[in-house]
């Protein structure tokens, strides 16, 4: 465990100092960026316009009970920003993207392909690691934006349909402009930058050792995925700390 911490901090070190390079990669960068942007976007769309209208079906009538419906708006608004969407997002990127990045990377590395880029004094970290760390840093962020949008308009579709909640759009939309101010997005898309790094790295090292063939990709998307989903939860809980102070 201490040496593959060890080597993803080491990895992640040269990645950053490779930076300056990143205009010279911009075509890969872009290629990367389409393919998990573009091709995220409906299942994004999809899956945070469920989160927020299950938020507004699980706590509107508690609320309404309780004679406080008209806090349901900030509720789910102040949730779905800070918590739910970067973590959710950072979820389904690690799931769909993370894994693909191993597999492409690990079967590089078991088909030798990555000692040929070294013969021909081609840098693995520099054409490899650079470009999908730069787009899914850029991507994640871009996402959840996006997310928070349509989870907000989830959570008031919910609540303006269902008959025991009741409320419009404009009392929802109020409230949650009451509630919800602009450092709370922010600090969910500082988040989703965190956590699009963790993706990132954690991916591009399982697949660079990756060794053993098929089976050895296979236990490398597994370990990539399962790990950046525990780190993902581990760094939520120490920014919350820090963006709470």
């Amino acid at each position: 465990m201490f040496e593959n911490i060890g080597e993803i901090v080491v990895l992640f070190w040269r990645t950053l100092l490779a930076l300056p390079l990143a205009w010279r990669e911009r075509q890969k960068i872009f290629d990367q960026f389409y393919e998990i942007g573009n091709a995220s976007l409906l299942m994004v769309c999809i899956l945070s316009f469920f989160i927020g209208g299950v938020l507004s079906l699980q706590i509107g009538p508690f609320m309404t009970d309780k004679g406080l419906t008209g806090y349901l708006g900030g509720i789910v608004g102040y949730a779905h920003a800070r918590e739910l969407a970067p973590i959710m997002m950072a979820i389904l990127i690690a799931g769909r993207i993370g894994s693909a990045m191993t597999a492409e990377i690990g079967s590089m590395s078991v088909y030798q392909e990555i000692d040929a880029l070294r013969t021909m004094n081609i840098n693995p970290i520099h054409y490899l690691v650079l470009p999908r760390m730069v787009a899914i840093a850029i991507a994640l962020p871009m996402l959840v934006v996006v997310s928070i949008l349509v989870g907000w308009f989830g959570g008031a579709v919910v609540a303006a349909v269902n008959t025991h909640i009741g409320i419009s759009y404009q009392g929802f939309f109020s409230d949650l402009r009451n509630v919800v101010q602009i450092k709370d997005v922010m600090n969910g898309v500082f988040k989703s930058f965190c956590f699009a790094l963790i993706i990132g790295i954690v991916s591009c090292h399982q697949g660079l050792v990756t060794l053993g063939g098929p089976r050895g990709i296979g236990r490398s998307v597994t370990k990539a995925v399962v790990n950046s989903i525990v780190l993902i939860v581990l760094f939520d809980y120490i920014l919350t700390r820090i963006l709470l102070k």
